[in-house]
């Protein structure tokens, strides 16, 4: 018997001629993935308004594959984690953080992350592979599901696992299947996708969608980002910051700077004075993030007043500057502390090596 085809991960112009070679109406796959996406069906038989001769061919060839949902984690400040396991047996993660005035869903786009960020606990699990356009989609309709019917996820970001620019031929098609108003309907500035500074890619970025983009930079000298981000070896702070120059910026889009703040490392006042200069010739704005503390991690947050310091030297020089709140700490759903959650609670993931951080600064 032959394998059904994940209709979820055919592109629309592709799905238009399949239907048509088997003698099926072209257009007829703007509607399927109307049926797909913006109604959620889970079955071809939900199609309601296509013939029935159609949607039994239609079953006779795709399937319409959902995660499923081990664990689901609720946080004392409500943010919830969702660990989904896959067809293949991986699993990822997604949390959904309800504010004031947003639900705020955190999308991955890798099963585990390659680029080894000293302070982060996903980059401990390796890279094991990229995730599809359906994989990443499908988190957004998995939590949907999961949600009461009075909840809803307004923003996205793709801050999970993974770095979303190492995996461009899936992250850029499941952004158009998420901004398209016939599937998911997000606004793009509702939308932001984050990296940890991989240049050429950023360049790319806005010829490519029209989503806001973020950039972990996290620290101001390259002597201190080289071993927090293993990454600034290969594209150092210029490179980065030549790179956001040659972006295309869409209108009312900033750049935005995620500067995760690390206790003796990268937080002094002369750091703040110095990220004012690195981003002086940017359209950009930043969100600081107090470190997110996990078992062996040797890095400290900051205490509230020292980071307001920092926070003030930004806010006098013009900036935007916002410090982001934690949120799910208590069950590893902030940021940073992603890892599969059997990892995560038996303590299976690597050791982090402590006398590599003993830099000067």
């Amino acid at each position: 018997m032959t394998q059904k085809k994940n209709i979820k991960n055919i592109p629309l112009d592709q799905l238009a001629v399949e239907f048509s070679e088997m003698g099926l109406e072209g257009y007829r796959a703007r509607q399927v993935r109307q049926w797909l996406y913006q109604k959620d069906a889970g079955d071809f038989s939900d199609m309601t308004n296509i013939s029935k001769v159609f949607r039994e061919k239609l079953d006779e060839v795709y399937e319409i594959p959902r995660f499923k949902k081990l664990i689901e984690q609720t946080s004392n400040d409500g943010t919830k984690k969702f660990l989904f396991e896959m067809g293949d047996g991986n699993k990822i993660e997604s949390v959904w953080i309800p504010a004031e005035n947003r639900r705020t869903l955190c999308v991955s786009t890798q099963v585990g992350c390659g680029m080894a960020c000293d302070f982060c606990l996903t980059g401990e699990l390796g890279l094991k592979r990229n995730l599809s356009v359906y994989e990443i989609v499908e988190q957004i309709a998995a939590v949907k599901r999961a949600l009461p019917e009075d909840e809803s996820i307004t923003n996205l970001v793709f801050m999970g696992m993974g770095e979303p620019l190492a995996n461009p031929k899936s992250l850029y098609p499941a952004l158009n299947i998420l901004l398209d108003p016939e599937c998911f309907n997000f606004s793009r500035h509702h939308v932001t996708v984050s990296t940890s500074g991989l240049a050429p890619e950023i360049e790319k970025f806005g010829d490519k969608t029209p989503v806001k983009l973020a950039i972990s930079l996290n620290a101001t000298t390259d002597e201190v980002r080289d071993v927090v981000m293993p990454i600034n070896k290969k594209y150092n702070i210029e490179r980065l910051l030549e790179a956001c120059k040659n972006m295309k910026l869409h209108k009312r889009n900033a750049i935005t700077f995620e500067y995760v703040m690390l206790h003796g490392v990268n937080d002094t006042l002369d750091d703040a004075k110095r990220l004012v200069r690195i981003l002086s010739k940017l359209k950009a704005k930043v969100n600081l993030l107090p470190f997110n503390e996990y078992p062996e991690s040797p890095y400290k947050r900051p205490d509230d007043e020292w980071v307001h310091k920092f926070q003030k030297i930004l806010l006098n020089a013009g900036y935007i500057a916002v410090v982001r709140k934690s949120r799910g700490r208590d069950i590893l759903g902030a940021c940073g502390q992603l890892a599969t959650h059997e990892k995560a609670l038996v303590g299976e993931a690597k050791s982090f090596k402590t006398e590599r951080f003993k830099i000067a600064v």
